[in-house]
């Protein structure tokens, strides 16, 4: 394909408020619950009550409708509401989508937001169990009759050619988890708080499915995350930093299907996340040397190596070295692996957090973020900046 030219929305809109549950594995409350709470948590950070919100934007995988939350959390009348569809690739797009209402004069307020009991009630990495009949499951016929039936075997195939291009062993992909893990250890509101590994912890983890071993796997996590967004102007006169959209962008490739793209000439890449880096480059102006934070979708390590050579941060199959020279300070928060699974949208809270300067592990000065949603499936990214003084 040959990319559009820049578009006209970076620089329109802005997060200005965050907020979340706990993360657990057991909430002990209903999933509209958790949405609720990060509903009312994320307006409170962003000193906004209901009655300000007039958008709402959540992801096709969700059991909390746009206007179900909303009348639970006191909102009243909305002039938009809108799903993205492909799970965690949704995650980037519901703030693109929010974006795009407010630039376009549809909504002023807009909230985005993803809860579940992912641990304790449907588990994600259970993979295909009840699926109604449908064109994509049809697609998933030619590949479960083998025993590829959750998200770790369908990446395994992928990773395991990625290896095999780049005359790499397993242990390449260890640099990931313990980057995570590290972080994670000093963040009060990760899972894994007070709890890094090593490189032997990675290495003597069970296999999942080779070439995938357990601390190559995201965990899977209860709880909730919101986020407000809104016009720059508005952005001005409220009481937190905002954290402005310099893009944002959605990405198929070709050959795209959920998961299991194995019909593409190479596996060792990610297209979707090719479409999604070169608009996100040409419309904010930016180039990798520029980004201060990494927030890459991390819920199997391979693909943060893929997703960080798509970028053009470092050339094919040089992922792990880039990531162990720790040239780029890569999920501050402890990312999927480390915080929380919840399918992305707490990455961009961490970005928001690092642009205030309010992160538990900030870098100084950071005042440009790239967030990335989830691979393997359609997907979608950021590319967020702090607010000029």
């Amino acid at each position: 394909m040959t990319i559009r030219g820049k578009d006209s929305l970076g620089g329109r809109a802005a997060v200005v408020g965050i907020g979340a549950t706990e993360f657990s594995k057991d909430s002990g409350r209903s999933e509209l619950k958790l949405a609720v709470e990060a509903v009312r948590a994320a307006l409170d950070d962003a000193g906004l009550s209901p009655a300000d919100v007039d958008g709402m934007v959540t992801f096709t995988m969700d059991t909390s409708p746009e206007i179900t939350v909303a009348q639970a959390a006191g909102i009243g009348e909305l002039s938009f509401f809108s799903r993205v569809h492909y799970g965690g690739g949704a995650a980037c797009a519901t703030v693109q989508q929010a974006a795009l209402a407010i630039a376009a004069g549809i909504a002023d307020v807009v909230v985005c937001y993803r809860a579940f009991n992912e641990r304790s009630g449907r588990r994600f990495g259970a993979g295909v169990q009840r699926r109604e009949p449908s064109a994509e499951g049809a697609a998933l016929g030619w590949n479960l009759p083998f025993g590829l039936l959750t998200p770790a075997s369908w990446v395994a195939m992928a990773a395991r050619r990625y290896l095999h291009v780049y005359g790499l062993s397993p242990d390449a992909f260890g640099h990931v988890a313990v980057t995570a893990r590290r972080h994670a250890a000093t963040n009060p509101a990760a899972y894994f708080h007070g709890r890094p590994i090593s490189l032997a912890d990675h290495a003597a983890s069970r296999w999942v499915v080779e070439p995938l071993r357990l601390l190559d796997c995201c965990q899977e996590t209860d709880g909730g995350q919101a986020l407000v967004v809104t016009g720059v102007e508005r952005a001005r006169d409220l009481p937190r930093p905002p954290a402005v959209v310099l893009a944002a962008a959605q990405g198929a490739g070709r050959a795209q299907e959920q998961m299991t793209s194995f019909y593409r000439d190479e596996l060792t890449g990610l297209p979707e996340m090719g479409v999604v880096a070169r608009q996100l480059w040409q419309t904010s102006g930016l180039t990798p040397a520029d980004i201060d934070v990494g927030i890459v979708y991390d819920h199997f390590t391979p693909f943060v190596l893929m997703q960080l050579e798509e970028f053009g941060f470092c050339g094919p199959g040089e992922g792990a070295d880039f990531v162990a020279g720790e040239a780029l300070p890569l999920n501050t928060h402890g990312g999927q692996l480390g915080e929380a699974y919840l399918h992305g949208m707490n990455g961009i809270a961490e970005a928001v957090r690092q642009l205030r300067g309010t992160a538990v592990n900030q870098i100084p000065g950071a005042a440009t973020a790239l967030v990335t949603a989830g691979t393997g499936v359609p997907t979608s990214g950021l590319v967020l900046g702090a607010a000029p003084g």
